[in-house]
């Protein structure tokens, strides 16, 4: 078949989960039997995203082949000759041959591209106008999911549909009709309100789709299927929809996630505890964990910061296990060496991710061995 691409951007505000309804839909079409991957584009032009601020971006990811991944697209190899570099053509074709290239390969069916941002943002123009140029070269293998903001006002007791409409109707000033809309929302959204949303944004009322908080995004999925999220995509992209997902392996976890009783409490060592995104991989590799091994996950963040040799034992004393977290530069790093002398001296498992497994080697080296001078160089 023929590689299909589907978009999903965001409206009315941001952090609504554009990367969780992204992943349900790949986790539903890979449930079918489809080879699916994801990729998404932030609206930020870093040449260098592995110094990124944490606080500014959440984590640095690494990708397979070594690549540090935020966004990069710099251009250092005089690929223009000296001409003038405009964003139509120019940036916009260069986002349309990175969307394609993993469909160049003939490995996936879909290939999922979340677009960051809020539609209206500024940087977000030459992406979305990449989108619009593709939706219209690709046809039917394309596909549109919105997802936006349904605020729910307490005194009026009413959901409003108004942000949404005005949230849709920017996208399709940029030339984008959305073939889905996704409606992230506290509250249930009634038929009336579906209908009504349908009407003033020109989409078909079975396309509109409530994503209503759950306890855990792990059951996003399967509330996405419930409203055959799947089936749309599929039968828009010109596939008819067969059987159910296997979803077997995915509903073990959950109810693992759910059955879960036992208590396992990890602290996490860093400096950048305030903003829990920046250790992201870490918290979830953790709690898959402790979920496949019928424990349920307590994350104490300890700034390192604010630990030393008086409060340690405060801080550290009831922990089942230590990490040590990564991060660059010298603040903070002495309350890492504490930690570290603390759970060794009292027996507690320890785990050091890139600085930190440097600092559990200088302070080995330190205390043990005697190198008093001991350091990552």
């Amino acid at each position: 078949m023929e590689t299909k691409y589907i978009f999903v951007t965001g409206g009315v505000v941001s952090s609504l989960g554009k990367g969780i309804i992204s992943s349900s839909l790949a986790c539903l079409l890979k449930a079918r039997g489809y080879r699916v991957t994801i990729q998404k584009f932030d609206p930020y032009i870093n040449i260098d995203p592995g110094t990124l601020n944490p606080y500014e971006h959440g984590e640095c990811y690494v990708t397979v082949d070594g690549h540090e991944a935020d966004l990069d697209l710099g251009q250092r190899h005089g690929d223009y000759l000296g001409r003038t570099v405009q964003i139509v053509p120019h940036i916009t074709d260069e986002i349309k041959r990175c969307v394609k290239a993993l469909g160049h390969t003939g490995e996936y069916d879909y290939i999922i591209t979340e677009i960051g941002g809020v539609v209206g943002d500024i940087e977000s123009l030459p992406f979305l106008e990449a989108v619009r140029q593709l939706r219209w070269e690709l046809g039917q293998d394309s596909h549109c999911i919105h997802l936006t903001y349904l605020p729910y006002i307490a005194a009026a007791k009413e959901l409003k549909t108004k942000p949404t409409q005005h949230s849709v109707k920017q996208l399709q000033e940029l030339g984008i009709q959305p073939d889905v809309l996704v409606l992230r929302t506290e509250h249930t959204v009634t038929e009336e309100v579906r209908r009504k949303i349908a009407l003033f944004c020109n989409v078909a009322p079975d396309a509109v789709i409530q994503s209503q908080d759950v306890p855990s995004i792990y059951e996003v999925p399967l509330t996405m299927h419930a409203q055959h999220l799947d089936e749309i995509v599929l039968r828009k992209t010109g596939i008819t929809p067969e059987g159910e997902p296997h979803m077997a392996p995915w509903m073990n976890f959950v109810e693992k996630m759910r059955g879960a009783s036992e208590v396992v409490t990890i602290g996490l060592v860093g400096k950048y505890v305030e903003l829990q995104d920046a250790y992201k991989s870490i918290n979830e590799a953790l709690f898959h964990a402790a979920t496949y091994a019928d424990h349920k996950l307590e994350i104490k963040y300890i700034h390192s910061e604010k630990l030393d040799e008086s409060n340690a034992g405060a801080l550290l004393g009831d922990l089942d296990g230590v990490i040590i977290a990564p991060g660059f530069g010298q603040r903070g790093i002495e309350g890492k060496f504490v930690a570290l002398k603390w759970a060794r001296e009292h027996d507690i498992p320890t785990f050091g991710i890139c600085l930190g497994m440097q600092c559990m080697v200088i302070e080995f080296a330190r205390d043990v061995l005697g190198l008093a001078d001991a350091n990552s160089t």
